[in-house]
């Protein structure tokens, strides 16, 4: 590494990402500090600077003056002071600068700098992406599919004019996407583990339900009804709980709108997926009933609500509409309370028994 290889580097790198160079200079700064204690791990007062406009690279170790030397990595006598500057003011107790070559490194140390900046880039390439799409994320957008790949099943899709993957494990499950397509999808953030950072979208993520009824229904984008939890299996069930804040306005019915035709809308945007709207209530008991419709239920048991568990009672010919298909109503009807749901027929004896 010499000064003309490390400021065309820097001059490139900056212009090919598009990053600011004194941001670039900051993470190089901090690289070749790393770098350099790895040569001299007992130096405490390293320096580092770096002028591009001058072309400057200098490293340098400052050490303390002393009669004798007790730490070596940190003082110098006098004597060796004089063979590293020739300025006539030294003297014991002051310091002097100890310039080191930046070709002797070393492989160890030139391989620490070199993955220190190259972290370094993708944190600057990370902020910047918040940074433009910083008003997405949390948010259900449109987007088109640009193409998607037959083996893997991933689709790339275009937003604001940059294409993001849609990997198929966030895609609905049996769902059918094809070029052309135009689909909703919910950006979660930006990613942290890909070689260069990109949104995070995704069609499975419970928040897409949420998004999708602010965006269908006004109430609850003006804040009259308000989505107080969701629970989903995606494709297949979600249930949300709501609540209206106008006594005057119904909350579910705002929801599923005239003839069903709002939630129709959002169900067949997610392939189909049912779902179940529901009464959301600050009583336990009240809401656990409400979350395991569309059964009946006759108690709810709750004996200590810190622990976060209840038993449920339900008629014995709505057992099974309670548990639901594979366990599907009782699972999302605990996701949705975070209650542990025990659910039992009225008569004690289940239909198996």
């Amino acid at each position: 590494m010499n000064n003309v290889e490390l400021f065309e580097a820097l001059t490139l790198l900056a212009k090919e990402k598009g990053i600011e160079p004194d941001l670039l200079l900051e993470k190089i700064r901090a690289a070749i500090v790393i770098a350099i204690k790895r040569d001299y791990p007992r130096s405490e007062n390293i320096n580092f600077d770096i002028d591009i406009a001058k072309g400057k690279f200098d490293v340098s170790i400052t050490k303390d003056i002393v009669e004798e030397v007790e730490d070596d990595a940190n003082q110098v006598t006098l004597e060796q002071a004089q063979t590293l500057s020739k300025s006539k003011r030294l003297k014991v107790g002051g310091t002097v600068v100890q310039k080191l070559n930046t070709r002797h490194f070393g492989r160890i140390a030139a391989q620490t700098a070199k993955q220190v900046i190259k972290q370094g880039i993708k944190e600057v390439e990370r902020a910047q992406l918040v940074e433009q799409w910083g008003n997405l994320q949390n948010e259900a957008i449109s987007a088109n599919v640009v193409k998607v790949e037959t083996i893997s099943g991933n689709a790339t899709l275009e937003i604001n004019g940059s294409e993001v993957m849609l990997f198929k494990g966030d895609q609905i499950p049996d769902e059918e996407i094809n070029q052309g397509d135009i689909i909703k999808v919910y950006v979660s953030g930006v990613s942290a583990n890909d070689r260069r950072p990109t949104l995070k979208i995704s069609r499975t993520h419970k928040e897409l339900v949420k998004r999708l009824f602010e965006l269908e229904v006004p109430e609850i984008y003006d804040g009259v009804v308000e989505v107080r939890a969701v629970s989903r299996e995606p494709g297949q069930r979600s249930k949300m709980a709501v609540i209206s804040n106008d006594p005057n306005v119904d909350a579910v019915g705002s929801c599923i709108g005239p003839s069903r035709s709002r939630v129709s809308r959002i169900c067949n945007e997610l392939c189909g997926e049912k779902i179940d709207i529901i009464t959301w209530s600050e009583d336990p008991k009240e809401f656990i009933k409400q979350a395991l419709r569309p059964a009946e239920v006759i108690d709810v048991d709750i004996p200590d609500e810190e622990v976060r568990a209840c038993a449920v009672t339900v008629p014995d010919n709505q057992l099974s509409l309670a548990i639901g298909n594979k366990g599907q109503n009782a699972k999302l009807a605990a996701r949705l309370t975070g209650f542990k749901i025990d659910i039992k027929p009225e008569s004690g004896f289940f239909e198996n028994e």
